[in-house]
């Protein structure tokens, strides 16, 4: 076992210590028999992220019911390893060394969290593991001359920070805003988007404040910004400290001009938690369909993935994004596999996850596609600007497609 480590000391430190253990593969394609394809995945199932565990529950249901009762892929049926890493980097290092060197899976898929991905990246892409579209929107997954094993799926966080700081440019000229961010490479690229926009007046225009992950809360923060005199809040949190932000606005009856992040918009996970009532007005992008949507009631695609939740996942709330999440970039794993044509070597499946073009996919919004290749690590580019009304989120504007 490795021993735990500071938050801060997870990355290179971890993954050089556990390079040299690896044993070396019995054949060219680890993780395959002739009858079984291993998977590896991690996710936060406990700890301060556990609203996540949505996906990793779908994520097992989909590969190890759904796929194996239609007879696998590629004559292959599908073994889905999931570990709880807690949202942990030490314990993400853990839990992928287990996968790769003891389980031997042939590659990793949707390990979720920027800074547990942070820690097994170079790892992972020293011993040429792919590293498929991780759940996490950091800009830095897209790098495929740096990490080439290392996909992303969701669009961009830093893209995403650039289309809300355009609409308040378009909005409030002279806005003062305030950024409230995870202390982390997940929160750092919306500041960075930002500034993308705004240049050299980010600092006359811009508020700073930082949360951890062990805070208890992010009330003071919130204070502090209504009390500097901010007319535009941008969130960036996971499901927890999203909830606590919202309550905290309107119980300060402040009504500023208030972007969330896209990842912490689950109607199950945070707005119901926080209040539907006090989260109106507030505004997000999308890229998936919202299970809360009217619009979709009838959508072919929410049909697809509500029968699939019924017969898998029975009782499950489906108001909770997650698991619309996980089904979405679950259909893109799926099609990769099989236009592996039964070749699952590493490299092929690599090769496969980084040659899609335009592909669809049941649960993206209207008007956006996945596409890859292998100078194009960023699969979704587009996202469409929606604002809460009390019962769902609205959508507004053209689909923007991003840098």
């Amino acid at each position: 076992m490795i021993r735990r480590r500071s938050l801060l000391a997870a990355g290179a430190a971890a993954a050089a210590g556990i390079a040299s253990r690896r044993p070396a593969a019995a054949a060219d394609t680890p993780g395959v028999t002739a009858t079984e394809l291993k998977i590896g995945h991690t996710n936060p199932y406990s700890g301060p992220a556990s609203a996540y565990s949505s996906l990793g529950k779908l994520e097992q249901a989909y590969f190890n019911k759904m796929v194996n009762e239609q007879g696998g892929v590629g004559g292959h049926k599908i073994n889905f390893i999931s570990l709880d890493d807690g949202y942990s980097p030490p314990k993400t290092v853990e839990d992928i060394r287990q996968l790769v060197e003891e389980d031997q899976v042939a590659f990793t898929f949707n390990t979720l969290g920027t800074p547990t991905n942070s820690a097994i990246e170079r790892y992972m892409n020293q011993h040429k593991v792919p590293m498929l579209f991780v759940a996490t929107g950091a800009d830095k997954w897209g790098d495929y001359q740096k990490f080439p094993w290392t996909i992303g799926w969701q669009p961009s966080y830093r893209t995403e920070a650039q289309i809300y700081t355009k609409y308040m440019l378009q909005q409030k000229p002279n806005a003062k805003m305030a950024i409230l961010y995870q202390n982390d490479d997940f929160g750092k690229d919306y500041p960075a988007g930002v500034k993308d926009i705004l240049g050299s007046r980010y600092a006359k225009m811009v508020t700073e404040a930082t949360y951890e992950v062990t805070d208890p809360t992010v009330d003071s923060q919130i204070a502090t910004f209504q009390a500097s005199g901010a007319d535009v809040l941008l969130v960036v949190a996971t499901p927890k400290f999203a909830a606590q932000a919202i309550r905290k606005v309107h119980d300060l009856k402040w009504n500023p001009m208030f972007f969330m992040t896209n990842v912490a918009i689950s109607v199950g996970a945070v707005i119901n938690p926080a209040g539907p009532q006090n989260c109106i007005g507030m505004i997000s992008a999308g890229y998936l369909k919202d299970p809360t949507d009217p619009a979709f009631a009838n959508d072919a695609g929410m049909k697809q993935w509500r029968d699939f939740m019924n017969k898998y996942l029975p009782g499950a709330d489906q108001t909770d994004g997650g698991y619309i999440a996980a089904y979405a970039v679950s259909d893109t794993m799926l099609k990769v596999l099989k236009q592996c044509n039964g070749d699952f070597s590493r490299k092929n499946i690599l090769k496969q996850a980084t040659d899609f073009h335009d592909n669809a996919n049941p649960l993206l919004l209207p008007g956006i596609t996945i596409s890859t290749s292998p100078t194009n690590y960023h699969p979704i580019k587009a996202m469409q600007l929606e604002k809460w009304n009390g019962k769902t989120f609205e959508r507004f504007g053209d689909v923007i497609v991003g840098a």
